[in-house]
């Protein structure tokens, strides 16, 4: 498993900066490939395709990260953006499994 081994500050040159953000670049396609394995489960749960997209979850979902963003000083608008496109490629594959066990 790949680790975060300095602070910001305890780095001492740009290949440390480099390795730190490889490591936490590593833990967050991690994360999310886990999120995508909850996401293809909710398939299952889900009883029309509507509920798949379920765009009421989605909004609610986007305003959310958008103040998580603002708590952590990041900028709301690229967050949500990020969010949008990622949970949007998901739906697009959760409906794909969808459809496969509802046929």
């Amino acid at each position: 498993m790949t680790t975060i081994s300095n602070q910001p500050e305890e780095c001492r040159d740009m290949t440390d900066i480099r390795r730190e953000i490889d490591a936490i670049d590593r833990l967050v396609i991690a994360l999310i490939g886990r999120r995508f394995k909850y996401v293809q489960a909710a398939a299952k749960f889900k009883r029309n395709p509507t509920d798949v997209a379920s765009p009421e979850r989605f909004k609610a979902m986007l305003a959310e990260r958008r103040s998580w963003a603002q708590a952590e000083g990041l900028c709301p608008d690229a967050i949500e953006k990020m969010y949008a496109d990622l949970v949007n490629h998901f739906i697009t594959e959760e409906l794909k499994t969808w459809k496969a066990h509802h046929q």
